[in-house]
Parts: structure tokens; sequence; C-alpha cells
């Protein structure tokens, strides 16, 4: 046989393998002697297949904020197939969209690309700028709609299927169901409502300096009022008397002795989940600084002239405004609400998942950020079990020793025991027994159900659901993705505690938040800060501390040093009084 029919033969064979074969490449060498013919595959990865080892889980990641973000940030990509759908194609470093509104920093210098942050993952994750407006759990599907139009009718919608799905979609401004909010207040929830706002405060100026307007029509102009006594509403409202008295009164001299600021809040103070100490300081500085405080005062209808609010004392009542900025917490999404309904979660206001942030009702669906808050476990919902496991001779008691042998176990998983006791001063599982067993001598206790019921009746009062803040949102971002990395070696060496209804070990420990602290920037170059410890700092040192921190925190350090020059220039050049 000829060279040339042997060459032929066998790639006539290997036409014949099918599908595994893709594309051909034919090369003819010519000579005076003859000709050479020779098929080369090129189409197909057929060897290499054979080498490949079992396809990725496909990981569908939804939402781009602080959960999410962070969650990309410390997954090893390479053990998955990601992908990330959102419709911004950003990060943004939300606790400075105050400073936003006021050109104190830009709006780019807080943001990051997320196909940055792809890149260097090694260009492992592929991104999609869409918007997902359902969860189907059960077909295990994502249906998403893209505002460019990307299908051939321009409609833009596609589905994703998934094997993992991490939920990170974050809430929207709570309006309370107030009649007018959403036609006529501002919010401050993303980088669009912080730009609308900065034009709306300037545009309130210039109307204000126009001719032929009473002083009343003037005043009512340069009203500005915060709806919410929280941290985002006082930092705005902070940064706004900033703005106003060390820039815009130079700039509007004719206005500024009109300006007002009403901070409007439904309950007895502000800032209540900080401590009662910066509270008052807070307070107090608003009132010198001539920042208007409404609390006790409930918003019942905004209008586009006026906002109407009621109190015990003074009954309704209605105010000229300006400018309104709602800023009265968070509610759900309506993609949030139809997954509730799916899994058994309707009449929540946030979806609920276990301690390791798995959606309760539904496999293979992770959810964390704003949009889901942890249910813990009760003790007293799974006492029986707990007693049982802790009887190992099934003596039908329970001795100290017994208690003792499973104790750090309980502490992990329903960790209100150990809060329990340490808000009690109690320092450990013994003195807790001594409190429902106080004439006995602490050897000779064997407690039986009841007694060990009774023992532990008051600790599930400990348990408290985690604040919506970025803070919570990037730890869990992180203790997810280690899980997601180790899950592995976790499924061959679980490292949680032991199964109280099932035998054996969870694979990982519960997530538990650790608090580092919270800021509350005042104005005037003051800032409160409570951390760790009991630690309460106030005033001007305050607020450099709140600077290296924020700048710290950036994302990259090309917001990093955005944010430092942004805050050099307004020390140097002041706050920039565009509408842009």
């Amino acid at each position: 046989m000829r060279f040339t029919d042997f060459l032929l033969d066998h790639t006539s064979q290997a036409l014949r393998r099918g599908p595994s074969i893709s594309k051909l490449v034919v090369l003819f060498a010519v000579s005076s002697s003859g000709g050479l013919v020779a098929y080369a595959d090129s189409r197909s990865n057929y060897f290499a297949e054979s080498s490949q080892g079992p396809p990725k889980k496909k990981l569908v990641v939804l939402g781009t904020g602080w959960a999410g973000t962070t969650f990309l940030k410390n997954l090893d990509t390479s053990q998955y197939d990601v992908q990330v759908i959102s419709p911004r194609n950003y990060f943004a470093f939300t606790p400075l969209l105050p400073s936003v509104t006021c050109g104190t920093v830009e709006a780019r210098s807080i943001v990051e690309p997320i196909r940055n942050i792809v890149k260097k993952k090694g260009g492992q994750i592929k991104f999609l700028e869409a918007e997902c407006y359902k969860i189907d759990p059960t077909s295990k599907k994502v249906h998403c709609r893209s505002n460019i139009g990307t299908n051939m009718d321009g409609n833009g919608e596609f589905m994703l299927a998934y094997d993992c799905l991490v939920v990170a979609l974050g809430a929207k401004a709570n309006t309370f169901n107030t009649p007018g909010v959403v036609e006529n207040c501002h919010f401050l929830k993303e980088i669009e409502d912080a730009q609308k706002i900065r034009r709306s405060v300037m545009n309130c100026f210039e109307r204000a300096s126009l001719p032929n307007l009473t002083e009343e029509e003037r005043r009512k102009n340069v009203h500005f009022v915060v709806v919410g006594g929280g941290p985002t509403g006082i930092e705005f409202a902070a940064e706004l008397h900033d703005y106003v008295t060390e820039d815009l009164a130079i700039l509007y001299p004719g206005v500024k002795d009109l300006v007002k600021i009403s901070v409007i809040e439904a309950g007895d103070h502000i800032l209540t989940m900080f401590d009662k100490r910066i509270t008052k300081f807070a307070e107090e500085k608003f009132q010198r600084d001539g920042i208007d405080l409404k609390t006790n005062f409930k918003v019942v209808k905004v209008s586009d002239k006026a906002i109407t609010m009621s109190n015990r004392s003074t009954g309704e009542f209605s105010l000229p405004y300006g400018m309104v900025v709602w800023s009265t917490g968070i509610g759900t999404r309506p993609v949030m609400l139809d997954l509730m309904k799916q899994v058994n979660q309707a009449g929540r206001r946030v979806l609920a998942t276990d301690e390791w942030l798995r959606v309760l009702g539904c496999s293979d669906v992770y959810a964390l950020g704003d949009c889901a808050t942890i249910s813990q476990r009760r003790v007293m919902e799974d006492i029986a079990e707990i007693f049982k496991v802790a009887d190992k001779d099934n003596s039908g008691t329970l001795t100290v020793k017994e208690i003792k042998d499973v104790l750090d176990d309980i502490c992990v998983r329903y960790p209100q025991v150990e809060l329990y006791m340490k808000t009690k001063q109690m320092k450990d599982f013994s003195d807790l027994l001594k409190e429902s067993r106080s004439n006995a001598k602490l050897e000779s206790i064997e407690l039986s159900i009841e007694d060990f019921k009774k023992a532990l009746c008051n600790v599930d009062s400990q348990v408290k659901n985690l604040p919506a803040t970025a803070q919570v949102a990037a730890q869990q971002g992180e203790y997810l993705a280690q899980c997601f990395n180790r899950i592995k070696e976790c499924e061959e060496n679980p490292e949680g505690p032991r199964r109280i209804r099932q035998p054996g070990r969870h694979r990982f420990r519960p997530f538990r938040y650790k608090h580092l602290g919270q800021f509350a920037p005042l104005g005037g170059e003051q800032a409160a800060a409570q951390l760790p410890g009991d630690w309460i700092s106030i005033g001007h040192s305050t607020q450099w501390l709140w600077y290296s921190v924020y700048a710290s925190k950036q994302v990259s350090w090309r917001t990093r040093m955005l944010v430092v020059s942004d805050w050099a220039r307004r020390f140097i050049f002041g706050r920039d009084s565009s509408c842009i």
C-alpha cells in the first residue's frame, strides 16, 4: 500500500467516528515526482477531552453588591463554572454615597468595574449585565432580562441553569406604602440616587436665586427634609450642612440665611443602634448646627409641594419643602417575594436561611446580604434531641461531665447559649446549672429532661437578627466563598459541630458575625465611633480614624487613591458645585 493510500484510509476511518471530529485541515505538498495528501484533525479536542476530569458545577451568582463581590473575590474559581448576573457592571462602596451627594467624593471614585475583578481572577468568571426577574428553584433555572436587548426580537430575555445558586440581590428602599414617596422623594441606595440628589440640591439653590420670588417661596426651595434618623440619613444631613455652610453660602450669599435642614424620625431618638452617649452627642451637635430634629413624628404622605406628618401632641400638619430624601430602612425586592412564595416563606420580610446561609425550603440555593436573614435555630426546639445526644449511657439523667462533653458543640450550634452566659456574667455552663439548682452541690447534680429544659429555658432570649449592613454582607460573602473552596475537604473531614437529629458532624462551622465597630460622621470634621469592647470615641480625632478606615476598605488601590485624592481636593479647593 502506498503511503498516500495509507493516509487516506486512516483519515476516512477517523471521519466515520462521528461528532468527535469537527474540522479538517488538508495539506497538499506537490512535487515533480508525485503528490502527498495529509489530513490533520484541528476541529476537535478529541484527545484533550479524554484527559479532562468531570465537568465543573455551574455556579450562578446574582448581584454585585457587598455580599456578591466579596464572595467572588474570595472564591476559588478553578473549581466552578461561574456566571455572574447583575443589572450594574460595577461594585459601589455604598458607605460613601452621602459624600457623593455633596461633591465631597466623586461617583467614579467609589466604583470598581466588575470586569476588573473578573480579570484578576484569571478570566474564569463570566459576567452578564442583566436583571434576574424570576428564580425557579424546582427546575434550577434563573430567568433574566437585559436592558440592552440582546435577543433578535430585542427583549433581551434568557434563562440560565445552575447547580448552585448564590442570591445576593440586596434590597430596595422601604416606603411603608406611604402615599407619594415613590413619586416625590429621593432614595439613597445606589450611585444613581446620589447623583440625582446632587443635581436636585443645586437646582433648589438655583431656583431660590431666581428673581420675582417671594421670601416664602425662596425658603420653600431651600428647605431640605431627611426622613429617617438612621446612619445614612444622619450622615447625609451632616454632609449637606457642611456643604451649605462651607461652600454654597459663599456662592449663594442671598440664599444662605434661608436654608433649613429638617430630620424626621418616628422614634424617640436618632441613631438608636448606637450607644446612648453617641446618640446624645449627635442630637446636641445637630441642635447647635441649626438642624431641626423632629422625633416621634410619622410621615403620613408626601405631595409634590409639602410633606405631611403627624404627632400625638400636635396632630397632622404639613411642611413645604424643596427636596426630600427618604432613608427609613430596607424593603424586599419583587423577585425575592416571588421566591419566598415558592419556598413556603410567604409573609416574611426577608428570605430566611439557616446558619450555613442555605435557603430554607430548597436545595443548592444560598442567600446572603440584605436580601436574607439567618433564622437561628432555637435551643428549646431541639432540647429533647440535645438531651439524647448528651445522655450517652441512656440513664435518663445528665451528669455535669456528660454536659461538658457536648458543651462545645452546643455553643457552636447555638451561639445564644454562650451569649446568654456572657450577658449573665457566667464563667461556664456550671454557673447556669447553679442558677437552676442553687441549693445542690455541683458534683452531685443529675439533671432530668425537665431540669435540663429549666436550665436552658431563657437562653433563646438572646437570639437576634443581624443588622442589614455592608459589614455583615462582606463577612457572609467571605465565609460562603471559603465553604465553597473547601467543600471536598470538609466532606471527608467535617469540622462543624455534631448533628443533633442525625449522626455525624456538620461539614462546616456555622456563620458567625464578628462586629468590628461602626462609625457615624456628624459633620464639622467630627465623627463618632463605637468599637468592640464598649469603646466609644467622639470628636475630630475620630473623623481621621474614619478617613483611614474607609480608605483602607476600598476594593482596589485605584479607588483608594481616587477617594484620598478627592478628600485632598476638597480640603484645598472645596466641593464641586456643578450639577454633573
